[in-house]
């Protein structure tokens, strides 16, 4: 009898561990991705038939690099396993800091004045992107695997526990500084600080570090002119020049405070036609509020919430500490940046070249989030609760 049912309880918990993705976080994220392909050719064709003669330019690209994320997403929905993402964290690791060297050396502004991508010439890598899952992927393996070590009350608690992370952290951060790319300094920061915390860091060293952060974000803005010139228009954005530091800003928040509650109707905008720059990608959110509105904004936002939410449930109940991690800091990357997006755009913070998740035009990005997805959906199927 005891022999029965200990075969029962195998097959029960066989039957989770290789059940189907999370279907509600699949929806979720569909529905987000859809509605971005709609605001993409929304917001950009304005300009795509101005600077390349057709309409479609933006939204046909997009949706290549949609269907090739996808394409690859499917393949690691079928054969990862957790313990595969674990090893491919530390190959790419390794692979960003390769890559964001070669930025330093090689790299390409795309007219945005900073060297922060690597022209392929028929595709771009943003290695600062690539960077934000490697450091995810890796850390979480890490304290996972020393979580004796951190837990140890010794010397091996703060070394293991805060130096090794803060070192692999910093390594990023160096590399990412050097790009002058403010926002990628604060989000590989917050993920990396959050996974630490999560992995069993002691909440006094923690809270020792975002110190220490703090004091370097305030010695960042004293000591780089570019950063001292963000805050200054930011903090005075009423004196600033409106046709220069100022513009784009300004124009974002006339899209805002001009879709009232209804907007002026899907592809209705008005500051789309050469006030909001390059409207598609990282102030697309402006656009969103003019054409749909009020509610069109919130219904974006609302399905971000549920994204996240779900996110957080699944890894709540993954059917390991690494996969937890994983989850948890992948999700909060999206949430972090939606933030972070929408707080720049209603100048909430300064403004710093940040995308809004799932909507902003971006090859490398877009690829990145719809296989961090997948990544989600994949450790989903392992997950020790029932698909709802």
């Amino acid at each position: 009898m005891e022999k029965v049912i200990s075969l029962r309880s195998e097959k029960r918990r066989t039957n989770r561990a290789f059940g189907g993705v999370d279907v509600p976080l699949l929806v979720i994220a569909s529905a987000l991705v859809l509605f971005g392909c709609v605001m993409v050719y929304s917001a950009s064709s304005v300009y795509a038939e101005q600077y390349h003669g057709d309409r479609s330019y933006f939204i046909v690209r997009h949706l290549v690099f949609l269907l090739l994320a996808v394409g690859i997403t499917a393949l690691a929905l079928r054969f990862a396993t957790p313990r595969f993402w674990s090893d491919f964290g530390v190959a790419l690791y390794g692979a960003s800091i390769v890559m964001l060297l070669l930025v330093l050396v090689i790299g390409s502004d795309l007219g945005s004045g900073a060297k922060r991508w690597l022209d392929f010439g028929i595709f771009t890598v943003q290695p600062s992107e690539v960077a934000k899952l490697a450091l995810v992927l890796t850390l979480s393996r890490y304290m996972v695997d020393h979580r004796d070590r951190i837990s140890d009350k010794g010397r091996g608690s703060f070394r293991y526990g805060v130096l090794y992370p803060v070192l692999m952290i910093g390594g990023l951060l160096v590399l990412v500084a050097l790009e002058k790319h403010i926002s990628g300094i604060m989000i590989i920061g917050m993920l990396g600080i959050t996974v630490m915390y999560l992995g069993g860091t002691k909440p006094v060293w923690i809270f020792s570090i975002v110190g220490f952060i703090a004091l370097a974000g305030v010695l960042l803005i004293v000591l780089f002119p570019y950063a001292q010139a963000r805050v200054d228009t930011w903090l005075r954005i009423e004196e600033a020049d409106p046709l220069g530091s100022a513009w784009q800003t300004l124009q974002g928040l006339m899209a805002i405070g001009s879709g009232g509650l209804f907007g002026r109707g899907l592809g209705m905008s008005r500051q789309k036609y050469g006030y909001v720059s390059q409207p598609q990608n990282d102030f697309i959110f402006t656009i969103v509020c003019e054409e749909l509105g009020f509610f069109g904004a919130f219904l974006v936002l609302a399905l971000f919430a549920l994204y996240v939410a779900r996110g957080f449930y699944i890894a709540k109940h993954a059917s390991d500490t690494t996969s937890s991690l994983i989850i948890f800091g992948l999700t909060f990357k999206v949430a972090l940046q939606v933030i972070m997006n929408v707080a720049v755009v209603t100048n909430s913070m300064p403004n710093t070249g940040i995308s809004l998740p799932f909507f902003s035009y971006g090859g490398t990005s877009l690829m990145l989030q719809i296989f961090e997805v997948g990544i989600v959906l994949s450790l989903s199927r392992f997950a020790n609760n029932q698909k709802i």
